[in-house]
């Protein structure tokens, strides 16, 4: 008893040593290049502290209850946001697994026999004797790997990190699905918007060959002018079919994005805002907590950093304590009153001698990994620099464009109704019209591009900005 006593009070002052020892680097967040100001930023809102970052439902900016609706089922029926959350549960439960190694292992056993057994005097002896025997087993081990150099403190940290960045991941893959949907639907709204354009343009270009037919038939016109009219006309009606088109298959990406079947989605005509919301950039340094996949890039950089530890500590040796024991008996009833019952309790310590440098080779992996993964987290945010000031520029020049482009228009439309005064009077060819109309056409479809490319160009600054998301 002594013994036992003396074996467990030095195991538990040997713990009590080496429970705060941890092999291997403390963690350090990575340095990044990070700019004072956003360069493009120059001409854009700047954030007051209470909108220096949008929340929630991002998508709500735009004040658009059919993008509400679509954007809501995104959450619940995409298969990538749900392969993301399932891929989330997985490492979730790496943690709860690593987590079991801190505690010990019992197993327990039972057996049960029963033997025939057959004895004679001799080959000329008539007397023999059987009885039948019955035996009763029962057992139980225990087994536990004590934690003295952080092994199994740094698996679970190294879980723990990696379970975090695939929760970033999965709102990476969340925030993505809902960005690539709001583009999706503006450019259907683009769509739309041309497709309205054309039918507007063939009214007045149907206008023009009615009048130019006219013309013809008084003489006026030569029949040249009266072809090349109807040609300009059927050129914009091949256009308007052709829209239908790409209409359809952005249709069916929304759809995808929905997780829908493409037979099961139909969205009316949509209509273009004329105005793009705008939207607080905040400072540079915010971009660290709200971009997820920094966030997960990050967080994986920790991982690989306990990872060097779980390396280095199998340089040290491993102390398990162990017991079992065992009672046998024939009768069931009393086998834990046997009086000779097997027990067994003790420590035992296990060291690697000679590895042909393996664990070395092992180590220098786990920092080239974390190495790895320290450059790809630097370039991550270089790279969510360069689409943040991507999508400013686009922005401020997009903006600038349109008011030249929107004055292009008016320009081209006066234009155009002075060429068909001219030519009602005779003073112009049907050619000068129709090159007249061509023209203000190309600026008008110029014009609902540019609003297209300004809208798409603010939901990728959203979410370049993280999307109202927060690490």
């Amino acid at each position: 008893m002594f013994s036992v006593r003396t074996t467990v009070i030095g195991v538990a002052g040997l713990l009590t040593l080496l429970s705060g020892c941890a092999i291997g680097p403390k963690y350090v967040r990575p340095t990044a290049q990070i700019p004072a100001a956003y360069k493009e930023s120059k001409d854009w809102k700047v954030a007051q502290p209470q909108d220096t970052m949008i929340r929630g439902a991002w998508w709500k900016i735009f004040n658009d209850p059919r993008l509400d609706a679509l954007e809501d089922q995104v959450n619940v029926s995409n298969q990538n946001i749900a392969q993301a959350e399932a891929q989330y549960a997985e490492a979730y439960a790496l943690v709860q697994a690593a987590k079991s190694s801190f505690f010990p292992t019992l197993g327990v056993g039972a057996a049960y026999t029963r033997s025939h057994n057959s004895s004679g005097s001799g080959s000329g002896s008539s007397s023999n004797s059987h009885y039948a025997v019955s035996q009763n087993l029962l057992s139980a081990n225990v087994s536990w790997e004590l934690d003295l150099w952080g092994k199994i403190r740094r698996t679970i940290e190294a879980n723990r990190d990696a379970a975090q960045a695939s929760k970033a991941d999965l709102e990476n893959v969340r925030l993505s699905a809902q960005a690539q949907l709001a583009q999706d639907y503006f450019q259907l709204c683009s769509l739309d918007a041309q497709k309205k354009l054309l039918d507007d343009t063939n009214v007045i270009y149907q206008k023009f060959l009615d009048l130019t037919k006219n013309q013809y038939a008084s003489g006026v016109a030569a029949e040249s002018a009266v072809i090349q009219a109807q040609t300009q006309l059927e050129a914009t009606q091949a256009q308007a079919i052709d829209i239908g088109v790409q209409r359809s298959q952005m249709e069916h990406a929304i759809a995808l994005l929905m997780g829908k079947p493409a037979s099961n989605l139909s969205i009316p005509f949509l209509t273009l805002p004329n105005t793009v919301p705008s939207v607080p950039a905040g400072v540079p340094s915010e971009i660290l907590e709200r971009r997820p996949d920094i966030a997960a890039a990050e967080r994986t950089v920790a991982s690989a950093n306990a990872l060097i530890g779980v390396a280095e500590a199998a340089y040290y040796p491993t102390l398990t304590l162990s017991a079992s024991g065992s009672d046998e008996s024939s009768n069931l009833a009393r086998i834990f009153s046997s009086p000779n019952p097997l027990w067994s309790v003790g420590p035992a310590l296990a060291e690697t001698i000679f590895d042909a440098g393996l664990r070395q080779a092992q180590t220098a992996q786990a920092k080239a990994v974390y190495d790895q993964d320290v450059a790809t987290y630097r370039e991550t945010v270089l790279t969510a620099f360069q689409q943040v000031e991507d999508n400013l520029a686009a922005l401020r020049i997009l903006e600038q464009e349109k008011q030249i482009q929107d004055a292009a228009v008016k320009d081209a439309q006066k234009a155009v109704e002075l060429e068909i005064n001219q030519y009602k009077a005779g003073t112009v060819s049907a050619l000068d019209v129709i090159t007249t109309q061509a023209t203000a056409f190309s600026d008008e479809k110029a014009a609902v591009t540019i609003l297209g490319e300004r809208m798409n160009a603010c939901v990728l600054l959203i979410q370049y900005l993280g999307g109202g998301w927060k690490a």
